[in-house]
C-alpha cells in the first residue's frame, strides 16, 4: 500500500460534511435506517469520501436489515484496516480505510455464506460510484 493519506483536522474539515466529519474523523455512528445507502441497489463501486479508495463492490452488498448497508467482504484485500474497538461497553472489531485511517463501521461475524462476515458500514463514510 502506498502512504497513508493524511491531513490536519482543518484540512478533513473543509473538505467534508458534519455528518461526513464525524462518522470518518471521530469514530460517530450514523443513525440507522437514515443513511443515504442503506437500502441502495444500485450496482456499482463504494469508495471512501474521504480519499476515493476503492472499499467495497455492490455484487457484495446484502441487506441485514440492522440499518446500515453491509456487505460481505471489502473489494480487494489491503483496502480495510481493522482495530479491537472497547468502546460503549462492548468488544466489537471496527474497520477503517487502510489508506486515510477513515472510521467506516464494524465487521461481525453474523454474515451470510461465503464469508460469514457482515462489514456494517456508515453511509456517510462511502462514495457509490455507479458502474457505467
Amino acid at each position: 500500500m502506498a502512504d497513508k493519506i493524511k491531513k490536519t483536522d482543518d484540512e478533513w474539515r473543509k473538505v467534508l460534511t458534519p455528518i461526513q466529519y464525524a462518522v470518518t474523523r471521530e469514530k460517530a455512528t450514523e443513525r440507522p435506517f437514515t443513511g443515504e445507502y442503506d437500502k441502495t441497489t444500485t450496482p456499482g463501486t463504494y469508495k471512501c469520501i474521504c480519499c476515493g479508495e476503492t472499499l467495497f463492490e455492490s455484487d457484495t452488498k446484502f441487506d441485514a436489515g440492522c440499518g446500515w448497508p453491509s456487505f460481505i467482504k471489502p473489494a480487494a484485500e489491503g483496502r480495510i484496516a481493522e482495530e479491537v474497538d472497547r468502546s460503549h461497553g462492548m468488544v466489537r472489531t471496527e474497520v477503517m480505510c487502510a489508506k486515510c485511517d477513515a472510521h467506516l463501521g464494524h465487521v461481525f461475524d453474523d454474515g451470510p455464506a461465503p464469508t460469514g462476515l457482515r462489514y456494517c458500514i456508515n453511509s456517510a463514510s462511502l462514495k457509490l460510484e455507479p458502474k457505467k
